[in-house]
């Protein structure tokens, strides 16, 4: 059976931001963990090794598939920052058209520089992301 590599766990958040080797990329991390910590009134959590996560939901697809992720997150990366929300959102797209500069994956929101993004759009993405998960996935 398939075993999910990303579980919460015990790491420090603040060492690993502290690991990150760019200056910018750790600077804008601790802005990151700020706005993500206020807006979703969650501790930070470390999730594997380099995902910083905010809450979470227990999740179990008509597959089988089933586990626990995040509500949100980030994670410095070496090339760009992930933002992690929810997967299925149908309303992301349209909060997305004025977020500032970014590209997107499935789940992910990938940014250069939290000075090329607006933070209150990011917080709006946070919270929509929180509330979208909460209603997909009720904690039982």
């Amino acid at each position: 059976m398939y075993e999910l590599k990303t579980k919460q766990n015990d790491s420090s958040v603040i060492e690993f931001i502290e690991a990150v080797e760019n200056e910018k990329k750790r600077e804008d991390a601790y802005k990151l963990l700020d706005i993500f910590t206020e807006t979703t009134g969650f501790e930070a959590k470390m999730w594997g090794p380099s995902i910083i996560g905010f809450g979470s939901y227990h999740y179990k697809y008509k597959t089988g598939h089933e586990g626990d992720a995040p509500l949100v997150g980030f994670s410095p990366r070496k090339a760009k920052t992930s933002l992690y929300f929810a997967p299925g959102d149908p309303e992301r797209e349209k909060v997305l058209d004025s977020f500032g500069k970014h590209t997107t994956g499935k789940a992910c929101v990938y940014i250069n520089k939290v000075a090329d993004i607006d933070q209150d759009v990011l917080k709006q993405l946070i919270n929509q992301s929180v509330n979208f998960l909460q209603k997909t996935y009720p904690n039982p």
